[in-house]
């Protein structure tokens, strides 16, 4: 079974679907995957623009590296069964802001806040939420800046808006994040409140190197 005929197959078996087919609805579907991962190609094409802004303005760049994900069809049906809500792409739009992720890691805790402010700056994206985990960590000691914004992608014959959800960190919390998230989700054991609480303190640990590179960074640049 090939992966269409696998996404048709799983859409049969759902009930929103009165007027039309499976094979419409999966058609629905890769017309929704494309609007979301081109959206994600405007945020990430912006955010390239940005950081070679930097890199000519100030010889540097503040952004390491970026990452994107796309939820497929598949994903998204299971989402959207598992809360009970219509297997449609009306439905996914109105009720999944996750589809579309990007997550950019930089090298200082400034960059962060710069590259936040210029995206929502930017006068065709939307912001429709702000997250500072930074500023206010989760109780684990997650440290982060999400954002959702709304995209306008320009098709053939429409404007359409797509959410993507975006996620800027520095290079030392993407370390901490991608561990604590191994170790917690990647495994069958259960962390007691002794390992978390060591993971909160390796978090806070992180967090201090973090602010201290970055003052010895400012501090280099007072010199120049």
């Amino acid at each position: 079974m090939n992966e269409k005929e696998f996404y048709i197959e799983t859409i049969k078996k759902f009930p929103s679907i009165e007027n039309k087919t499976a094979s419409d609805v999966f058609f629905e579907f890769l017309q929704l995957q494309h609007l979301y991962s081109s959206a994600i190609d405007i945020v990430t094409t912006q955010l390239n623009i940005l950081d070679n802004e930097f890199s000519v303005k100030f010889q540097r760049n503040p952004i390491h590296n970026i990452e994107s994900r796309l939820k497929s069809p598949q994903s998204i049906i299971g989402k959207l069964n598992k809360k009970g809500l219509p297997v449609t792409t009306e439905s996914a739009k109105k009720n999944l802001l996750d589809m579309a992720g990007i997550r950019v890691i930089c090298y200082y805790v400034n960059d962060i806040y710069s590259i936040a402010e210029l995206l929502t700056c930017h006068d065709e994206f939307i912001p429709i939420k702000i997250k500072d985990y930074i500023a206010n960590p989760k109780a684990s000691g997650y440290r982060s800046y999400h954002m959702i914004l709304n995209i306008p992608v320009y098709l053939s014959n429409s404007k359409q808006y797509a959410p993507v959800e975006i996620q800027i960190r520095t290079i030392a919390m993407d370390f901490w994040a991608s561990l604590e998230h191994q170790l917690k989700y990647k495994t069958n054991n259960t962390v007691s409140k002794e390992l978390a609480e060591e993971l909160r303190k390796c978090a806070d640990t992180i967090s201090e190197t973090d602010m201290k590179m970055q003052n010895i960074f400012n501090q280099l640049n007072e010199l120049e």
